[in-house]
């Protein structure tokens, strides 16, 4: 079987690189028909115990479980499992290798062909990313290596976000310091958000152009966004991926007087702060844990501390949610996607109840089923549709990667 896929790999398919911040997502697919020969995710990189590969090549799914201390080495046990299943990816004619890039600054809003000094512009820009934008660049430079003869192609997260309204964009500090320093809002995610608005659209069967959606984007990193008309208005994500929703080891919104504080008081260097808001915050700060399966487990099972997360978690998602509904005015859709999003109803639930008054209405049972397609999950007369839509930034990423090769 793993031959007969290997044989059947179209010339001009593309490896989707998307390195988070503890995992690594990879996808070899035809961008032309969408067909995928192999995808995988290494989920829990660089934590002590647990780490793993869930790995699947035509139908044939295997998890190997192997510890994971960062990502050039989830990136090596990634292409041994091509290597075993006898694909070999320096031979497969591959059009583009197709990296996530997370933070762009203002110099990169558009798809872009790799090179030393986009690294150069990328490595500058990590203190504003620091999660995300150096396990980036090792999946760049590690994947580089291994295929140097195929052009390597960088979607940037803040695209989607760049012409955000200056009202939005715009923070209220001194306009010279913003100027000088870049600050100003970025936002993040945009390529997971551009994919399911229009997949909700076209869900709906209406053109993005004519209708206003909510996007909630639930994973270890989360974000929510407010689109109208196809463009974004807002997004809670900031300067950096720190600002928001609260997140898997990240604070989300938090007073800003707090980091002096700690500095004052607690004697906190500015590295110490961003430990503290950046690796020690959200869920695994109230509780020590940042798996959302293993906190519904624990709140099942009475723990105290897994139940105020969820609350803490809940409370900032529906004030968010409340935000945009008074942004958008009219909204169609609330859509929820990605890790936590597609699969935790009980967040769904949650995040909505209540909301019957602004007409919207989620139905319990169709709700609890589990399914890996787009889904409505609002009762039938709800006046805003309310979708379960799947993620799929490898895709994304391969089509617009072979775009940019095509037209270069």
């Amino acid at each position: 079987m793993a031959e007969s896929i290997a044989d059947s790999i179209a010339p001009g398919s593309v490896l989707v690189i998307n390195a988070g911040s503890s995992s690594l997502k990879y996808q070899l697919v035809d961008p032309a028909t969408e067909r995928v020969y192999a995808d995988g995710l290494a989920e829990r990189i660089g934590e002590p115990t647990g780490s793993s590969i869930t790995h699947e090549v035509g139908g044939r799914e295997r998890i190997r479980r192997v510890a994971l201390p960062d990502h050039r080495a989830a990136i090596a046990e990634v292409v041994e499992l091509f290597r075993e299943d006898g694909i070999d990816l320096a031979a497969a004619q591959l059009s583009a290798v197709g990296h996530r890039l997370v933070h762009g600054g203002r110099e990169f809003h558009a798809p872009i062909l790799i090179d030393d000094a986009v690294l150069a512009a990328i490595e500058r820009l990590s203190p504003l990313a620091p999660l995300h934008n150096p396990p980036n660049l090792v999946g760049v430079e590690a994947v580089t290596a291994l295929l140097p003869d195929v052009p390597a192609v960088g979607i940037f997260d803040t695209a989607f976000f760049h012409d955000l309204p200056d009202a939005a964009a715009t923070y209220a500090i001194d306009t010279e310091v913003a100027q000088e320093f870049g600050i100003r809002r970025y936002g993040f995610h945009g390529t997971s958000h551009q994919y399911v608005s229009r997949q909700a659209a076209r869900f709906l069967g209406r053109p993005d152009d004519e209708i206003n959606q909510i996007v909630l984007h639930l994973g270890n990193g989360a974000s929510a966004s407010a689109i109208r008309g196809g463009r974004p208005i807002d997004t809670s994500m900031g300067l950096t991926p720190l600002e928001g929703l609260v997140m898997g080891t990240r604070t989300g919104d938090i007073d800003p007087g707090i980091a002096f504080h700690l500095a004052r008081v607690g004697g906190k260097s500015v590295d110490d702060v961003d430990r503290i808001y950046n690796l020690r915050g959200g869920l695994k700060g109230l509780c020590g844990e940042n798996d959302f399966r293993a906190i519904l487990d624990r709140i099942e099972a009475g723990d105290s501390a897994a139940a105020l997360a969820y609350d803490v978690y809940i409370h900032r998602l529906r004030h968010y949610i409340g935000a945009y509904l008074v942004d958008l005015g009219r909204v169609d859709a609330i859509v929820f996607t990605a890790g936590v999003g597609e699969n935790a109803a009980t967040v769904r639930a949650d995040a909505l109840a209540g909301l019957e008054g602004y007409g919207i209405a989620v139905d319990p049972a169709r709700n609890a089923e589990r399914a890996r397609v787009s889904r409505r999950i609002s009762t039938d007369d709800s006046r805003t549709a309310v979708l379960v839509v799947p993620t799929n930034e490898e895709l994304a990423i391969a089509q617009q990667a072979a775009e940019v090769v095509l037209t270069s």
